[in-house]
């Protein structure tokens, strides 16, 4: 940290927080200007509200509820100003819940027995620089803010999700993207059938790894793809499904979110435990439907629920695929039913039904067909560049 940038900090201290550990801390902490260190998460909210910092610093125990709600209200509120968290004890589960309420970053407070607290002083500099230069649009060494993580949704089985899902990531991929596709149809994933990917390890073997996660170790357990995409596979069995709990997706959503540039989790229809954990999780809901009237009905409530949930219509982007066909219902019905206009239209073609018979995504086998077109148009809706491919043309014949 450079010695003219001072980062002006309120400490919001929770109940049971050492205040004195807490405040050495901050002594020794470079390039800090604290503007208050304050007890209590409800003195803290009043005191965030009559002042302006740069940051918010959360000193909390890792089982404290209002030290999550603190920190999504205050980045709800407050989105200029990041909160970085500072966890007694250990983390447990309170690394995902402060990620998913909001928070930058989190750093482990010192045990009261360790007496050198230099080091975490310098890991607090460091992440409240991260945090103020992404919030500021500056680029610091280290500081990547979580990708997106698109949930591709469908009430209905049959209508394309997983189509949807391999050839978004496969567009994605060859813009040079780095992206990773979840499949969370835990019984009946296809996505690797839909790529021409044999499954060599799952999210199932992830979990019986045993041991703790990180980055390094989810990629271990990703298949990939020709296009560079790739894929972390469903349970080989059914019987399989029940060991991914809502807590592990908890925990390898962020991991995966802060190694690439996008995350697509492929569902299956309902709306499960899972599917609900992966919409929290998300930052847009691809919602996907066809011209059939319980189709139609079905995304209408996929709609009205995610609404239910608070879901922001601004982060749902609807498909309809086989928007062409002939079958006594149009666009235009489609609209009328749902409440809102398809953005993207996937055109009914033979070419689809090949490809994912060839295991060849219609984005890389056939790229000139309009089918292909829509996926790409779906990807730049997402990347917000240019559908051109940063790859040298691909070899898509299938191995073995």
């Amino acid at each position: 940290m450079t010695e003219t940038m001072m980062i002006s900090t309120l400490v919001a201290l929770d109940t049971g927080v050492d205040e004195d550990m807490v405040r050495a801390l901050l002594a020794e902490t470079h390039g800090l200007e604290v503007a208050g260190v304050v007890g209590g998460l409800k003195e803290s909210w009043t005191a965030l509200e009559g002042s302006a910092p740069d940051a918010v610093v959360v000193a909390c125990d890792p089982d404290s509820e209002q030290a999550v709600w603190f920190i999504r209200e205050a980045v709800r509120k407050h989105p200029d100003r990041p909160v970085v968290v500072l966890c007694c004890g250990t983390a447990n589960g309170l690394v995902r819940q402060a990620f998913e309420a909001g928070a930058e970053d989190l750093v482990m407070l010192p045990p009261a027995s360790y007496a050198e607290t230099a080091p975490v002083a310098e890991q607090l500099g460091f992440a409240l620089e991260k945090a103020v230069a992404r919030r500021s649009g500056a680029t610091s060494s280290g500081a990547t803010a979580l990708a997106p993580l698109i949930c591709v949704l469908g009430p209905k089985g049959g209508i394309g999700k997983t189509l949807t899902s391999a050839n978004l990531a496969v567009a994605l991929a060859d813009m040079g993207k780095r992206v990773v596709v979840v499949d969370l149809d835990l019984q009946f994933g296809d996505v690797g059938l839909s790529l021409g990917l044999v499954p060599q390890r799952t999210i199932y073997d992830l979990v019986k790894s045993g041991g703790s996660l990180d980055g390094e170790k989810i990629e271990a357990y990703l298949t990939r793809h020709v296009s560079g995409a790739r894929v972390l596979m469903a349970p080989m069995r059914p019987d399989q499904a029940a060991a991914v709990t809502v807590d592990v997706l908890h925990d390898v959503f962020p991991l995966l979110r802060a190694a690439n540039d996008f995350v697509i989790v492929d569902t299956p229809p309902g709306f499960t435990p899972e599917v609900i954990a992966s919409i929290d999780a998300s930052t847009h809901v691809c919602l996907v439907g066809m011209l059939d009237s319980l189709s139609l009905k079905n995304t209408k409530l996929g709609l009205e629920t995610l609404e239910l949930m608070g879901y922001e219509r601004s982060r749902i982007r609807m498909v309809l695929n086989r928007a062409d066909t002939n079958v006594g219902v149009t666009v235009e019905d489609a609209t009328a039913v749902v409440g809102r206009a398809p953005e993207i239209l996937v055109p009914s073609h033979r070419d689809v039904a090949r490809s994912v018979n060839e295991g060849l995504p219609v984005v890389l086998s056939r790229p000139r067909s309009d089918v292909a077109k829509a996926f790409r148009a779906l990807a730049v809706s997402y990347s917000g560049q240019p559908a051109q491919s940063k790859r040298r043309p691909l070899s898509l014949r299938r191995k073995g």
